[in-house]
């Protein structure tokens, strides 16, 4: 990225220089803090700041000494991957008292420290607060006591805090995801599929305990995740009678020929009264009224630990660049922020306005008022309930909606995938097709694109059906990349023979071109006046309209733990360097992102024009990067990123360049990245975008549905549902032409170039960063049902 006037008035401005920084983490531990820590470091470091560990969270700020110790560039390198916090974290009852603090900031004034950065959970960031509004009385008493001078009280006047949110159990008000969730989603549902296996094979029913004494999320999600068949929540209790209905439902599903069920309770889960529902109270109900052969499993502490997901730590990655951006913007008037993501944005909120928040959810629950429970966690956590319910239990055909002569309600929707394969389509198809028959329409599954499509491999698909879809990669529908171009006549024969009312399209480029073909097509066959909805579904993230694309994640997760093994492998060969090849045709997200997860040194990809000069200074680089104690490197190069740098001729060209210095090895990482169980991200994203477009699809037909017929020509009619910054929206696809390249299949403007900058900071490349998207200072926001319709993910 170019130096611009604005980057430069960022190095006037925000200089660190003279400054110091503290980073601690503190409550219990979560996967990615260490990726966060090794963010602040490493751009306060990049701001000429001192940066200071803080060992042992706020005990190490009390007891002071080696607790508190200036760190290098070096000092966080190999601690991206590892999961739990490296610099220890404590709970510490001496800091609660004023004593406590008193000794605390004594301790950071010896070093000079007046911005802290607290990585930790709502306990944590009230106790900084508290801190921070005691500052100046501290000093003024630490003064009379004769153990600091006058000068420093003057100096070192007022204290600024930032708060990043480390938690696995996703319980703080403000943010979408907390650092540490995503990644004990992974535990948990590796271990739903592995007992899926035994589950099946003995037909029996599993009942898994997960973590979240005072929300559900984790439970909530990996319920929808995996298809549960009833989960158990603290901000959402069963009613009145719940045990008799869940026992009818597990028996109706053995009686399909389900041959397991799994019940998910979250640790903290009560009824309306608010007394405990335990796993044990739960496999006691199932094994007396229906003899089924049940076990428990408790998960515990194996979802704190393991390797961070790709996810957690790009968003801690992010999260600590613009902490330590919110402490150098910061004045004595500024309230202690905490950092946040809003779908996928970046903000700053009022740390006690989050604060206050997440008590009112508890105290809502002792009261027993759980909808409004429900709506503090945020549109989040309230869109996951919802779909959840949407999709666990098929209402009785009596409950469905019927037709009716002015407008009817049975329409027959079809589903198909266009491209190459994602893991998530078939959560996606499941979704779809349970949401569609609760809407009370007719579902039919296309076989193989619309080359099936112009063969006529059409047919229905029940509820039963798609069971057990949710965690299975690949396209178990078949998917083809061919267009419709040449197939419209048969295609258009094929949906007046089996009176197709409307369209869901899910894939990558392919599916949003296939959908622009057919609303062009309008013209000449009425068949197609129709509503067309496209989700996208594509490894590449290459769809225009839409910052994520299901796949994508999981993609990004295999690159991210070969990327780590690679690295590992390096760890007895010193003076190393690794270039590896991903997919993702002329689209650099999964060379960038897999670059900023796993610490490259550099990644090639399209959209940045490179040259043999940025090859000689990345050797350079990795050169003077292999006298210090880091004597390995990684570089990532986007299969199309430029025809003649080839992922050859770059090794050939390292490999000369940096003899007797460093040697070379190469991977082409190929179509694992296509493949695997899809991710919880995937999952979940492919759930719920498609549960929100088939309800798109019903107001849609009800519409468009005149004298026995459906009739939809406006440009509003075929649209590609996408996730934009904080909201998911319907776009049609003819608005969005002029955003994409058709030659190269990719969006013309990309959202995570922006993220191109921060990958080189924390590689240690002097580079210009813009802060034109960083996050403001807003407030926390009390949504309505209306902004939850817009939906977060």
């Amino acid at each position: 990225m170019a130096d611009q006037p604005a980057d430069k008035k960022f190095f006037e401005n925000l200089s660190g220089a003279g400054k110091a920084i503290g980073v601690l983490t503190s409550g219990g531990d979560a996967q990615g803090m260490n990726a966060a820590v090794r963010a602040v470091v490493r751009m306060g470091i990049y701001v000429e700041a001192k940066v200071y560990f803080i060992y042992e969270g706020y005990q190490g700020m009390v007891d002071g000494g080696d607790n508190i110790v200036e760190v290098s560039w070096e000092s966080v390198s190999s601690i991206l991957q590892v999961g739990g916090t490296v610099i220890g974290s404590a709970r510490c009852k001496e800091f609660r008292t004023r004593e406590g603090r008193l000794k605390a900031a004594f301790n950071l004034i010896q070093r000079g420290i007046t911005n802290l950065c607290v990585i930790g959970g709502d306990g944590s960031l009230t106790g900084a607060n508290l801190f921070r509004e005691e500052w100046s009385g501290l000093l003024e008493e630490l003064a009379q006591s004769g153990k600091i001078e006058e000068e420093a009280v003057k100096k070192y006047v007022y204290l600024n805090i930032v708060g990043m949110v480390g938690s696995i159990d996703n319980d703080f008000c403000g943010t979408d995801m907390t650092i540490g969730t995503d990644s004990a989603l992974h535990r948990i549902i590796e271990v739903v599929d592995a007992i899926m296996t035994t589950a099946q094979s003995h037909q029996r029913t599993f009942v898994l305990e997960v973590m979240g004494r005072h929300c559900g999320y984790l439970a909530l999600v990996s319920a929808l995740a995996c298809g549960a068949d009833w989960v158990f929540i603290p901000e959402y209790p069963p009613e009145e009678g719940w045990e008799e209905q869940m026992c009818v439902k597990l028996s109706e599903n053995r009686a399909r020929k389900k041959r397991l069920n799994i019940i998910i309770v979250a640790e903290g889960a009560i009824d309306s009264h608010n007394k405990p529902i335990t796993s044990e109270k739960v496999k006691d109900l199932v094994v007396q009224q229906l003899g089924f052969d049940t076990r428990v499993t408790i998960l515990g502490h194996v979802q704190r630990g393991g390797t961070p997901s790709a996810f957690d730590r790009i968003l801690a990655s992010r999260m600590g660049v613009e902490a330590v951006l919110a402490l150098l913007e910061a004045t004595p008037d500024t309230p202690a922020c905490v950092v946040s993501l809003s779908g996928n944005q970046a903000v700053r909120l009022p740390l006690m306005e989050c604060v206050q928040m997440t008590q009112e959810v508890q105290k809502a629950m002792d009261e027993r008022k759980f909808c409004e429970a429900v709506k503090l966690r945020g549109r989040s956590f309230e869109n996951n309930l919802n779909t959840y319910k949407l999709l666990s239990h098929r209402r009785p055909d009596a409950e469905l909606p019927k037709d009716d002569l002015s407008c009817s309600t049975n329409f027959n929707v079809a589903v198909l995938n266009v491209g190459a394969p994602a893991a998530g389509m078939n959560a996606a198809v499941r979704s779809a097709v349970r949401v569609g028959i609760t809407e009370g329409h007719n579902m039919f599954a296309v076989i193989d694109g619309f080359e099936g499509f112009a063969r006529g491999q059409i047919k229905e698909i029940s509820w039963g059906d798609v069971g057990g879809w949710t965690g299975q990669g690949g396209s178990l529908l078949g998917t083809k990349r061919t267009l419709p171009a040449k197939y419209l006549e048969k295609i258009a024969d094929q949906m007046r023979t089996n009176n197709i009312n409307a369209l869901m399209v899910i894939g990558g480029f392919e599916a949003y071109e296939s959908c622009l073909q057919l609303a062009e097509a309008r013209a000449r066959f009425e068949e197609f006046c129709i509503p067309i909805c496209v989700l996208p579904a594509t490894i590449s993230n290459n769809v225009p309209g839409t910052d994520f694309s299901i796949g994508a994640d999981t993609a990004l997760n295999a690159i991210v733990e070969t990327c780590d093994r690679i690295k590992q492998s390096a760890s007895g060969t010193k003076r190393r360097v690794f270039i590896i090849e991903t997919m993702g045709g002329y689209c650099g997200y999964l060379a960038n992102m897999g670059g900023l997860a796993a610490g490259a040194d550099a990644a090639y990809v399209f959209e940045e024009k490179f040259d043999i000069r940025e090859l000689q200074a990345n050797v350079e680089h990795l050169t003077e990067k292999m006298k210090t104690s880091i004597q390995r490197g990684l570089v990532l190069r986007n299969e199309n990123s430029n025809e003649n740098y080839t992922t050859d001729f770059i090794y050939q060209l390292y490999s000369e360049e940096g003899k007797g210095v460093f040697d070379c090895r190469k991977n082409v990482l190929g179509h694992m990245q296509q493949g695997g169980a899809p991710s919880p991200f995937d999952r979940n994203f492919g759930t719920k975008i498609s549960a929100k477009a088939v309800q798109w699809i019903s107001k849609k037909l009800k519409e468009t549905y005149r004298k026995g017929k459906v009739f939809a020509n406006t440009q509003d009619s075929v649209c590609l549902l996408g996730m934009r910054r904080r909201n998911l929206l319907f776009q049609p696809v003819v608005d969005l032409k002029d955003q994409a390249d058709f030659v190269h299949r990719i969006p013309k403007e990309q959202w995570w170039l922006k993220l191109r900058p921060l990958m080189k900071i924390l590689a240690k490349y002097k580079t210009s960063y813009d802060v034109s998207d960083s996050g403001q200072l807003e407030h926390v926001a009390r949504h309505s049902p209306k902004e939850a319709e817009t939906g977060a993910i």
